[in-house]
């Protein structure tokens, strides 16, 4: 019996180059992959499905911290990546860049995701530097992986592009849900 093909009916809300691209790279993150149009559309979309406290590196992508800053109602407690760290009691989010950009500090991603674990915390790792074939933050105890695709894994601005992959298949059903929602799609023909 021949495979059964997936029907698209809207292209925001499905496509299968966007499902043979999301296939590949989260086979190589080790979890399940959303792509948006770029990175600071993935990262937007994990960002607002936060409420509350979220901690973010201090030296990490200055864009990220403006974003949340100037444009979510979050509380924001900002930290160099190589530390030291905070509790994380009564924190939704700890969001790792590490290596950092742009001075490529680092922490221990499998330390940082027990402690906040601990206190309830989702943990992210923007993983653009160093890409899944430098780091596989998931297997390192990371919830969530987001990159830029437009930096090192797609070849420096050939195309653009950013993903979240997460070990929670029902996370990644909502960050589907609000990309077809805010048009942070990406294009057919990048992918």
């Amino acid at each position: 019996m021949a495979p059964q093909t997936k029907r698209v009916t809207y292209g925001r809300s499905d496509n299968p180059t966007w499902r043979a691209l999301e296939s590949a790279i989260g086979a190589l993150d080790g979890g399940e992959c959303v792509l948006f149009a770029s990175g600071m559309a993935a990262i937007s979309a994990l960002l607002h499905t936060c409420a509350g406290t979220v901690v973010l590196p201090s030296d990490g992508y200055y864009l990220t911290r403006k974003y949340v800053e100037e444009e979510l109602d979050l509380k924001v407690v900002a930290v160099p990546t190589a530390g030291p760290w905070p509790s994380f009691e009564g924190v939704s989010l700890v969001l790792l860049e590490t290596p950092a950009n742009p001075g490529l500090d680092v922490c221990d991603i499998t330390e940082l995701a027990a402690q906040a674990h601990a206190a309830g915390a989702l943990v992210a790792v923007d993983n653009t530097t160093a890409t899944p074939l430098g780091q596989r933050p998931l297997e390192l105890g990371a919830d969530v992986v987001v990159a830029s695709d437009t930096k090192a894994l797609a070849g420096h601005s050939d195309v653009l592009l950013g993903h979240v992959t997460c070990r929670d298949p029902a996370l990644a059903a909502r960050l589907r849900q609000s990309r077809t929602y805010s048009g942070g799609i990406p294009g057919p023909f990048e992918t």
